[in-house]
């Protein structure tokens, strides 16, 4: 069973599309489907899922649909918050783009007991975190200490929605040896079955970490 799931919501936009509405309309349409997955994982057990929220790369969008994203993301960070679970917001706070909202959660915050470890990949860039080690250490044998997502610890399994074959940059050093399951149904399409298939996927893995 993986302790560590992240999760790439993509999709969205081609999602509205197919159904006649505006690109920026599909992104609160997966707002459930993250509560789903939170559901699904506290039941089976989930140590810590990171869900992929928006880059810096995504800012360069036209703004209503910058506008769409952030507003799901804060709604999405909002009902987890109200939940059991120990939350974390990771991304770039020195921008306008930062949602003020979620500055609380960039220091890990305990809801309940904590059951699950829920992360959120907010105004994040893969330069931005391995930069961040560069300026902050002053031991270059620390600097994967140091990187600006050092909380977020090694993921076993990465499920991608929308089709797509690549990371996006989501958490380079975190990812290096994730096993990655690529869902072709758009995030807004969230099913059960797409986890299940996917953890059911790791377990037939054979995780040797590079060795």
């Amino acid at each position: 069973m993986p302790k560590h799931i992240a999760i790439i919501p993509d999709g969205n936009r081609r999602w509205a599309l197919a159904r006649g509405l505006e690109k920026h309309e599909g992104y609160k349409y997966g707002i459930i489907s993250g509560l789903e997955v939170y559901d699904i994982c506290v039941k089976a057990g989930i140590d810590e899922v990171t869900f992929f929220g928006f880059t810096q790369d995504n800012t360069k969008r036209p703004q209503v649909q910058r506008k769409a994203f952030v507003d799901a993301c804060i709604k999405s960070v909002k009902e987890i918050a109200i939940r059991d679970a120990e939350l974390l917001v990771v991304g770039n706070t020195n921008s306008d783009i930062f949602p003020k909202e979620l500055l609380a959660y960039t220091k890990k915050t305990k809801v309940g007991t904590g059951k699950i470890k829920i992360n959120f990949l907010i105004n994040y860039g893969w330069q931005w975190d391995l930069a961040y080690a560069f300026d902050n250490s002053s031991d270059n044998k620390k600097l994967l200490e140091n990187i600006a997502s050092a909380d977020i610890p090694r993921i076993d399994l990465l499920i991608r929605w929308g089709g797509r074959r690549r990371l996006s940059g989501m958490l380079p050093i975190q990812t290096v040896y994730s096993d990655i399951y690529v869902v072709d149904e758009m995030w807004p399409d969230f099913k059960p079955e797409h986890l299940y298939n996917a953890i059911e996927f790791y377990q037939d893995q054979d995780i040797t970490l590079g060795g």
